[in-house]
């Protein structure tokens, strides 16, 4: 296991992350996770769907708070 950051090769701290199996430090791992533009949804009675739209988003909340 590396207990360097891949991107930046800084130490990845704290140690639980590395041992969770992380390959990036906090800096790097945050700028990678602002990068994603989604987020998976579960529907009613149905499957997950990937949300990239805000407003559908708040359409699917306001109908699940009915």
């Amino acid at each position: 296991m590396c207990n360097k950051c891949v991107d930046c090769d800084e130490p990845i701290l704290p140690k639980a992350r590395r041992k969770l199996g992380y390959t990036t430090c906090l800096t790097c791992g945050d700028k990678h996770a602002k990068l994603v533009n989604h987020c998976v949804v579960p529907m009613a009675k149905s499957n997950y769907i990937h949300v990239r739209d805000l407003q559908l988003l708040k359409q699917l909340n306001k109908y699940a708070n009915l």
